[in-house]
């Protein structure tokens, strides 16, 4: 198995994140929650994508 397959921990902020008390925050601050977590996905998955491209390539590559 390669190292790359194995989960990783997650940092201590990603865990938290979903334990958070949002009840207090105002309309505009759970807008700007939303943006900044849209823009982490997005960010993400470009990441993921272009890891798959790398992985696609090399398993082509080494049939």
């Amino acid at each position: 198995m390669d190292l790359d397959d194995l989960p990783r921990p997650r940092p201590a902020g990603a865990a938290d994140l979903a334990r958070e008390a949002l009840d207090n925050l105002s309309i505009y601050e759970l807008k700007e929650r939303i943006a900044l977590l849209e823009a982490e996905i997005v960010r993400t998955r470009k990441l993921m994508d272009s890891k798959e491209t790398s992985q696609s390539a090399a398993a082509k590559l080494f049939k």
